[in-house]
């Protein structure tokens, strides 16, 4: 009988010894495989060591973005592939703060010439992450799309919101300041608003000021990002400047949602013309959701209202089956994105209807559909 309780008592104490040691036991940790994507991406980083007294990393650094489209409208057809966009340049980090980016736009389909000019082209240093002074020549972002990175786009272009009041010509010359701070965003600058260069520009005529401050609730509501963003410029008064609209205040208020699988973006712009420009006041949704990791449905509507005959500009390619403007538009798009390598490696293709509405009836009465498909790759 004593046996019989001390071979029960052993194999009991062996067996919760057994059960506590599993429990206990760390797991291993697996690494992660390194991917093709990320080999391949490794190759553009030439130097690194952040421990570097002098030099932290020097990589190259672009972009090619490819397009083929199609567009069938009441005022004409058309359909061809380009080259949308070719960029490639430098980034280096030098004594931990300072960084160095020059980066050129280059024209293979026009080749004459093959350099077309400097986008980024700046110097910056980081105080810390409150507070970033960047010197030079650098995007100038506002509106939704307009502080949107073209290779950060989940639409296959920018809006016509975009298009219409922010200043395409998006790389100038200037000085900003920018930073975060717990959930707070903000950025201030002043820029050059002279004749456009392929390099610096003429410091000739105006300049214009941004301000921009923002929120994310991500926090607050459960998200992983709900930036609630308001942006304001305003710009001199000058006829001669081709690197501005012609608008002296702009202000937007956008909001972008994300909730991992689905989200949201919108955004509300008003701009007060001066000249022949009428005042503009515009707004756009844009959902999407994520069926994979991958796959990527997105949507867009998009509403544009100008004060006076010929205020509104069309988009990229609505533009080539027409010269004309107009006062009223709409737009509606709905588009796929796969995703190979985030963004840095992705396919996208969108239709969209549009219709713009010509009171001066002198060539802008638009209705008309389009089809785009296109590569974007950056490093």
């Amino acid at each position: 009988m004593n046996h019989t309780i001390l071979k029960t008592t052993l194999i009991a104490a062996l067996a919760a010894n057994t059960y506590a040691g599993n429990t206990a036991a760390p797991a291993k940790s697996v690494k992660k495989e390194e991917s093709i994507y990320d080999k391949l991406w490794s190759y553009p980083v030439l130097y690194k060591n952040k421990d570097a007294d002098l030099l932290n990393e020097l990589r190259f650094t672009g972009r090619a973005q490819f397009d083929v489209f199609s567009l069938d409208s009441g005022l004409g057809a058309e359909q061809d592939w380009l080259v949308r966009r070719l960029r490639g340049g430098i980034k280096a980090k030098m004594f931990k703060k300072l960084t160095l980016h020059v980066e050129g736009d280059f024209s293979p389909q026009d080749p004459t010439p093959f350099y077309s000019r400097l986008t980024d082209a700046y110097l910056a240093w980081e105080f810390d992450k409150a507070l970033v002074l960047k010197v030079g020549k650098q995007s100038a972002s506002f509106t939704l799309d307009g502080a949107t990175s073209s290779k950060e786009l989940i639409t296959m272009d920018r809006s016509n919101l975009a298009n219409n009041l922010w200043f395409t010509t998006e790389y100038v010359s200037g000085v900003s300041i920018s930073g975060t701070k717990n959930n707070w965003e903000y950025e201030l600058g002043f820029f050059s608003g002279g004749t456009d260069t392929p390099e610096f520009g003429n410091f000739d005529e105006g300049h214009f000021l941004i301000a921009s401050l923002g929120y994310d609730f991500a926090d607050m509501i459960g998200a992983k990002k709900a930036l609630l963003r308001g942006d304001y410029v305003y710009n001199d008064r000058n006829a001669e400047s081709n690197a501005t609209r012609s608008f002296e205040h702009i202000g937007s208020i956008n909001f972008q949602l994300d909730q991992g699988t689905w989200g949201v973006s919108t955004d509300m712009s008003y701009g007060s013309g001066y000249g022949s420009q009428g005042d503009v006041f515009g707004f756009l949704v844009m959902p999407f959701y994520n069926i994979t990791d991958k796959l990527q449905i997105v949507a867009r509507y998009t509403y544009l209202e100008g004060d006076t005959d010929n205020s509104l500009r069309f988009s990229r390619y609505e533009s080539f089956a027409t010269s004309g403007r107009g006062d009223e538009y709409q737009e509606i798009y709905a588009g796929l994105n796969y995703y190979l390598y985030g963004h840095k490696l992705k396919l996208q293709t969108g239709f969209t209807y549009a219709m713009m509405e010509d009171a001066a009836n002198d060539g802008g009465n638009y209705d008309g559909w389009s089809w785009t498909t296109g590569l974007r790759i950056s490093w």
